[in-house]
């Protein structure tokens, strides 16, 4: 990676255990693709008061060509949500599937729906 991965926490203090656990996924993901050019991750930490929230993990890689993976998970009343370890995870597997379906795109190994046939009519005799 071109810059160093970008960790924040909203809600609360830095985790270590969190911080450690994002950096292997993203050294995982390097090895998925190894061209990504930068990574952030956010982690919205549910409030102190309550306990029942849910937790939320953004996570924006930036890939060559200008092309950015945005993963934005938002609570869908997903109770393993309350775990960040699961929340963490979560994000990333879907950041892994997109990085797939790009580097796919980038390769050319996309199926199309039809080909193209090119067609000529007959044209009539005058």
């Amino acid at each position: 990676m071109q810059t160093p991965v970008k960790i924040g926490f909203q809600g609360s203090e830095p985790s270590e255990a969190l911080t450690q656990m994002i950096n292997q996924e993203v050294e995982a993901l390097e090895r998925v693709y190894g061209r990504l050019t930068s990574c952030q991750v956010t982690v919205q930490v549910p409030d102190n008061h309550h306990r029942t929230g849910f937790y939320a993990v953004h996570v924006r890689l930036a890939m060559p060509g200008n092309y950015d993976i945005v993963v934005d998970q938002q609570s869908d009343h997903d109770d393993r949500l309350t775990m960040p370890q699961f929340a963490v995870n979560d994000a990333f597997r879907r950041a892994k599937r997109q990085i797939q379906d790009r580097a796919k795109k980038m390769r050319g190994e996309t199926k199309t729906l039809h080909k193209r046939v090119e067609r000529t009519l007959d044209e009539p005799e005058i």
